[in-house]
């Protein structure tokens, strides 16, 4: 391994989100011009956009063999999508919950999080498997755009696209969003090569490395569109693209990379164990977090501490350290109990006006 190595990867991760920018760009404003809701928008679009960086690494690495870092990002790309960027958007500012996503939106990623944990139980994501959770997906798109429309959504929303709709041409949106495509399928090339080789030279396992450097790098495009949607006001995007994004990687992503591999994905004993656990565990917190109507700063900086531990606990079992079992048992025995304790005391305490959840005043 040499130090173009290193710089092929900042190049692949530079030109990833340079692509995620330009199609999301393009798409939005499409998807704006035909009327569709900001938090829809979110929920599709954006999540979808934002996320082909991950189709494009996941779908790469398959088909160059490398099963391990498929799921491993698509895994560590959802544990981030929630710990890491939530954290962080929730940090710039409280993001308030709307309605739709705990009827349907939030559910709908805990239950696609359970079958997938459940499908990977026996230890291979077959191609039948990722052919129905490509249906699935095509499903939930359309249940959405058609709900969208029926609740005549975007009469409510007509001002707030105004400013989208006057930027640009469709065709000049379109070329971004070719532009985009093309940078991102440069770019995940770039990353899997490079990262494959950084991987196996430090002695970590594929697996890990997809959970860590690949999951976050191919993640930047969703981190920095919440951040700065949350700054702009546009919290609805922040948090549909969360969401969105969590959904659109499992029925997606691995999706289409377990039907391009042959034979399906093969899932190691540790993901099984470990991170597909903690996939779900991150999903399913979220039903609570949100049903409170907003998330708060100190929810997001929780959220942040637990993505550091999960990454640290990574770390320290890949190189076999002596500090795993203290490390487990501190966060098993204190820190867990300590944070589920906090969330009840949060739902019990919460001030909830009455006949709505999440419709509360702008912190």
């Amino acid at each position: 391994m040499n130090a173009m190595t290193w710089i092929y990867l900042l190049i692949g991760l530079v030109v990833l989100v340079f692509g995620a920018d330009w199609l999301v760009r393009g798409a939005s404003r499409i998807a704006a011009k035909v009327g569709i809701s900001s938090l829809v928008i979110g929920l599709t679009v954006v999540a979808f956009g934002t996320s082909a960086p991950e189709m494009a690494v996941s779908v790469g690495a398959a088909l160059r063999g490398s099963a391990d870092m498929a799921l491993g990002n698509v895994v560590g790309s959802n544990i981030f999508n929630v710990l890491g960027i939530l954290g962080a958007a929730a940090l710039a500012a409280p993001l308030l919950v709307n309605k739709q996503l705990i009827r349907l939106d939030v559910p709908v990623m805990i239950g696609v999080s359970v079958l997938a944990f459940v499908l990977c139980m026996d230890g291979n994501f077959s191609r039948i498997e990722g052919f129905g959770f490509l249906a699935l997906l095509f499903a939930y798109t359309g249940w959405l755009i058609f709900e969208a429309r029926r609740e005549k959504a975007l009469e409510a929303r007509a001002d707030e696209n105004t400013e989208l709709k006057a930027h640009g041409s469709t065709w000049i949106n379109v070329g971004l969003i070719i532009i985009g495509l093309v940078f991102l399928v440069f770019g995940a090339q770039l990353l899997v090569g490079s990262a494959t080789t950084i991987a196996r030279a430090f002695g970590v396992s594929d697996l890990v490395i997809g959970l860590t450097i690949v999951a976050i790098g191919t993640s930047l495009p969703e981190l920095a569109t919440s951040v700065i949607a949350t700054i702009k006001g546009e919290r609805d995007i922040a948090i549909g693209n969360v969401v969105g994004s969590s959904i659109f990687n499992l029925l997606a992503v691995l999706g289409a990379a377990s039907v391009v591999s042959e034979g399906g994905i093969k899932v190691a004993a540790s993901a099984i164990q470990f991170d597909l656990p903690v996939m779900l565990a991150v999903a399913v917190v979220c039903f609570p977090i949100f049903i409170t109507g907003q998330v708060t700063r100190l929810q997001g900086a929780i959220m942040i501490f637990y993505y550091i531990a999960y990454t640290a606990l990574l770390i320290l079992t890949a190189r076999q350290h002596e500090a795993v079992s203290t490390f487990q048992g501190v966060l098993l025995y204190a820190v867990i109990p300590a944070t589920l304790l906090y969330l009840v005391i949060s739902l019990w305490k919460r001030p909830r006006p009455a006949g709505s959840v999440g419709q509360f005043e702008k912190p």
